[in-house]
């Protein structure tokens, strides 16, 4: 074993280690890795030393993670094209980093389309360009670190990637790391040796028993600790996996896409005892046995391998080695799983989250006037919608020498003008992620408003602090007698929510035909406002006041069920928190009629009403 090694796999920490050894091994058929962490010396004392294990002539590129189609496969050079005339193909990061690395920074907020981009060329090795009057296959094979520093659950590197990089280096593998003097000769000898690198029939069985008994479904998994355990065989100087790249490889891969926990191992069986021999049989036998003639005499050469008692004893015991090698991977694999993750499968919690980035709320919307740029479209400069100058060029670029032939021009060195047409242009595209406002829908009749309205006013308040965050809105309206109000118009201030709660008088009947109706004219001046509404109903659901003002809980019953049944077609979120002492028929019906997710909360408190409203406005 390389004197490197001796000690990589004993503990977290050089597990981290470990990682970034075979990850320099082979960049490209390991995928990459995802480092989640923030920014910090120990993230970048292992970023230093894998980079030191890198070939010198390793292409490394870093790509933000706004980097959208162009930049990633690459297209036409219109500034050359202008120049000579005909086409010019500009490569991408993607096809730069050919036998390379590349590094993302903030990964968490990549875009899926640029994800599915990457996840393509990490699946075939290559990058497809068919855009701007161009067709070409760039080599682009390269190995991918994924900087994550989301600080939640919903922060995460997209799945389409996490899935085909094989490692995943957390905070705490990375303190204290030593390099334990490695050096890139090591490195260039294992990439030489690791076509050599041969793998048993059994050590793949073992692995591919280990990822079935964690819960790993994908055959990627699989793949990659396979590959891992050559790389580590290679880093070792041998040419055959054993039993300590295995579990290597099962700790660094598949502990991190555990999904379960490996069911308990059944008991053995006793094995029963062995029979009494049989009696000796006659010495003289039969006259009919007497008279056959003697069978032929088994050859010379046949010797236990003829046995076939002997074959399925052996075929047994390789079974059990089998067997026993891939409990051994699943208890390495195991014992790399941090405490917490491990309760959490035990639970059957352990969701995969999709994260797409950014850690807020608010529905995502296209548009051409304002936002963040997300490239262009051909189109016309009208209506407010802007000319992108680039695109526009680049669509003309490869017709100049045809259109300048035809406009009877000078030759192409004497050229002054550049010929744009009207399908040339190009019109720029925008992203905006839209605010989220909560409308919170009171009720204050009965002899308990009082009771409720103080729940509200702290989970108001204690959403205020969150919405400082998530560029999050508030808004109150509160109903009672014959009428609903406003009470607290679309805002983030605490003072303004504070004091409008404060004011709101209990008692009277329930006009919930009324409310409905106010709270969908108000989602309406919302969403022509761009902004996302999310409505929060905490009512009993027993209305007594009609729409007209009169009383009577049959006709009261009817005009909220219609006033729901219309807030629910203009699409909003919606919640509906039953506030009476025992969950209601009534209330249900409602909730049904509406939409809305029913919750009845007969002893809400405002930290839990806080949490409900968070989770509601989160699956947005």
């Amino acid at each position: 074993m390389n004197a490197d090694s001796q000690d990589l796999g004993t503990d977290r920490q050089p597990d981290a280690l470990a990682a970034a050894i075979l990850l320099a091994i082979d960049p490209a058929g390991l995928g990459g890795a995802v480092l989640r962490c923030g920014h910090g010396p120990d993230r970048e004392a292992w970023l230093a030393h894998f980079r030191r294990l890198l070939p010198p002539a390793t292409p490394q590129r870093r790509m933000p993670s706004g980097a959208g189609e162009a930049a990633l496969l690459g297209g036409l050079d219109f500034a050359a094209s202008l120049q000579v005339g005909r086409p010019v193909l500009q490569q991408g990061l993607l096809a730069q980093a050919d036998g390379g690395v590349i590094t993302l920074a903030m990964a968490e907020r990549l875009p899926r389309a640029s994800a599915a981009l990457i996840a393509a060329s990490l699946d075939t090795g290559e990058v497809l360009i068919e855009r701007d009057g161009l067709g070409r296959r760039l080599p682009a094979r390269f190995g991918l670190l994924a900087l994550d520093e989301g600080v939640d659950e919903d922060e995460q590197v997209p799945a389409s990637l996490r899935e085909r990089l094989a490692f995943r280096v957390d905070e705490a593998s990375l303190r204290g790391l030593d390099s334990l003097g490695l050096e890139a000769e090591s490195v260039e000898q294992a990439r030489a040796r690791l076509p050599q690198v041969r793998v048993s029939e059994a050590m793949v069985q073992a692995l591919c028993e280990a990822a079935q008994a964690l819960g790993v479904d994908s055959l990627r998994g699989s793949l990659l600790a396979l590959r891992s355990a050559r790389a580590s065989a290679a880093w070792d100087g041998r040419e055959e996996v054993d039993a300590e790249d295995a579990a290597l490889a099962a700790r660094l891969v598949l502990a991190h896409r555990a999904t379960r926990l490996p069911a308990p191992a059944p008991e053995q069986e006793a094995r029963p005892e062995p029979a009494e021999a049989p009696e000796a049989p006659d010495p003289q036998p039969p006259a009919e046995a007497q008279s056959q003639p003697p069978a032929d005499p088994p050859p010379a050469d046949a010797g236990s391998d003829t046995n076939p008692n002997q074959n399925k004893d052996q075929d047994q015991e390789a079974e059990a080695s089998v067997q026993d090698l891939g409990e051994r991977l699943v208890e390495a694999a195991q014992a790399a799983i941090p405490a917490g993750l491990l309760a959490l499968i035990a639970q059957g919690a352990a969701a995969r989250t999709q994260g797409t980035g950014g850690g807020r709320s608010g529905a995502l919307r296209q548009g051409l006037h304002r936002g963040r740029p997300v490239g262009a479209r051909r189109g016309e400069p009208r209506g407010g919608a802007r000319l992108h100058l680039l695109d526009t060029l680049r669509a003309a670029a490869p017709w100049q020498r045809l259109r300048a032939a035809a406009a009877g021009e000078l030759p192409a060195g004497d050229r002054r003008r550049i010929h744009v047409r009207r399908e040339d242009f190009h019109v720029a595209r925008f992203k905006q992620r839209t605010t989220t406002t909560t409308v919170f829908v009171v009720d204050a009749s009965g002899s308990s408003a009082l009771h409720r309205l103080a729940e509200a006013k702290g989970a108001v308040e204690l959403l205020l602090a969150d919405c400082y965050v998530r560029r999050d809105r508030v808004a109150v309206l509160g109903f009672r007698g014959q009428k609903a109000d406003l009470l607290l118009a679309p805002t983030r201030s605490l003072v303004r929510a504070k004091r409008s709660l404060a004011g709101l008088p209990g008692g009277g009947g329930t006009p919930l035909a009324s409310a409905l109706d106010a709270t969908r004219g108000l989602v309406e001046s919302l969403r022509r406002a761009g902004d996302t509404p999310v409505v929060v109903l905490l009512t009993d659901g027993r209305a007594n006041i009609a729409r007209d003002g009169s009383p009577g809980r049959q006709r009261a019953n009817e005009d909220a069920l219609a006033s729901a049944a219309a807030l629910r077609a203009l699409g909003a979120s919606s919640l509906l928190l039953d506030t009476s002492p025992q969950p209601q028929a009534s209330a249900q019906a409602l909730a049904q009629r509406l939409g809305a997710a029913y919750l009845p909360l007969p002893y809400a408190d405002a930290k839990a009403m806080s949490g409900v409203v968070r989770l509601a406005s989160g699956l947005r």
